[in-house]
């Protein structure tokens, strides 16, 4: 079956290479469970697909489960961890989208507000009009403002073969902003949505305006502490991934034919800050996600407005992006919700049903297989059924 390529904003899907499956392949694990086995084939598959390892948790009425595939360290062979650390990219969207929805319901600002009342002076040059864009448009991807990961050099930098030199380097949201503004926007802001991590640099940086804190801390004291999630984190400029971790594998190129792999696992997220810079594990994902959608975050009107969806025409696997969250395809047309993450080395994914009762989080520790269906999997029972069970490479 032919493995679908797809170049997101924010992370390069890279193309898989020839280098030997044998190198990547560890044996399988999964805890005593039962109804994953089509999951635990699609994690297996992935790693037969070349990415080193897998780690994966689901949550339904049978309880829990989780699977592991592959290896944690290439060097050593040590497997993948079900309870590793690992970074979760643009998942870190779903967490800020949903303390802004707060503080809309709090009366604390409006979601059809401008970037201009909260941001005033910064959004502005080269076409770009902060007095236009709402704050709706941020979090829906409909703002129009180029996506700053996508300018040549700063993804050179940070995503590509400057990495190495560039892997330690601190980065301000304004410094983000700026590469974005440099640019001319893609189009008026309303008239479509192309996913930009622009919007959510500025959504960080109205959480700060609105509330006088740090957006990390309005995440902690609303989200990761009343859940309990002790082991997700905002790190900001910390390059280290806490333990238990695996590490986290990239091959730095656009280039199908590139075989050299890295290992990148220290990275300083702040040149993703609010739209990726988190930390977390599969099961306190699952648990913040289920959370989300029992009502157990937002007033029904907010998780309304963030299940309301505007179209994504391009995209296969995705049929509608809200507020920080997704609407899934799936081959046996489930309603499901979603967000996905990638950094260099890592691939993330949540996905839930509507009554939040059925929760699955994978990781895959490199970045440059878009093979997968795990998803498909766990909630259709279907194994490489057509383009709707294949998983593309995930934004930032």
């Amino acid at each position: 079956m032919a493995v679908r390529r797809r170049v997101h904003a924010g992370i390069v899907g890279l193309a898989a290479t020839a280098v030997a499956a044998s190198a990547f392949t560890f044996p399988a694990h999964a805890e005593p469970g039962k109804g994953h086995a089509a999951t635990q084939r699609a994690m297996d598959a992935m790693v037969a697909d070349e990415v080193p390892g897998i780690t994966a948790t689901a949550v339904d009425k049978g309880g829990a489960w989780r699977g592991t595939s592959g290896v944690g360290n290439l060097k050593t062979g040590t497997p993948r961890g079900a309870d590793d650390r690992f970074r979760i990219g643009s998942i870190t969207k779903t967490f800020v989208a949903t303390v802004l929805l707060q503080l809309e319901a709090e009366g604390r600002l409006d979601l059809d507000d401008t970037v201009e009342r909260w941001l005033p002076g910064l959004v502005r040059g080269n076409g770009n009009d902060g007095s236009r864009i709402t704050v709706r448009q941020l979090l829906n991807h409909t703002s129009g403002l180029f996506n700053y990961t996508s300018d040549p050099k700063f993804a050179h930098d940070v995503l590509l073969e400057g990495f190495p030199a560039h892997r330690y380097d601190t980065h301000t949201p304004r410094e983000l902003v700026r590469v974005a503004l440099s640019h001319k926007p893609d189009f008026a802001p309303g008239t479509r949505h192309a996913y930009s991590n622009t919007g959510y640099i500025l959504a960080g940086l109205i959480i700060e305006k609105v509330s006088g804190n740090s957006y990390r801390h309005e995440i902690r004291e609303r989200v990761i502490n009343p859940l309990g999630l002790r082991a997700t984190r905002i790190p900001g400029a910390d390059p280290f991934l806490p333990k238990p971790s695996s590490r986290a594998y990239s091959k730095l190129s656009k280039d199908p034919a590139a075989t050299r792999i890295h290992d990148v696992t220290e990275n300083n997220m702040s040149w993703a800050w609010a739209a990726g810079e988190g930390i977390s594990t599969t099961g306190d994902l699952n648990r913040f996600f289920s959370a989300l959608m029992r009502g157990k975050l937002l007033p029904k009107k907010q998780l309304a407005d963030m299940q309301t969806t505007v179209p994504t025409p391009d995209d296969p696997y995705y049929s509608g992006y809200g507020l920080g969250l997704y609407s899934v395809r799936t081959s046996c047309h489930a309603k499901l919700w979603s967000h996905s993450g990638g950094t260099p080395g890592s691939i993330t994914e949540t996905v839930t049903t509507a009554d939040g009762r059925h929760t699955l989080t994978y990781n895959a520790n490199g970045d440059w297989s878009a093979r997968g269906g795990v998803a498909d999997a766990e909630f259709c029972g279907a194994v490489g059924k057509g383009k709707r069970g294949e998983r593309p490479a995930p934004r930032l």
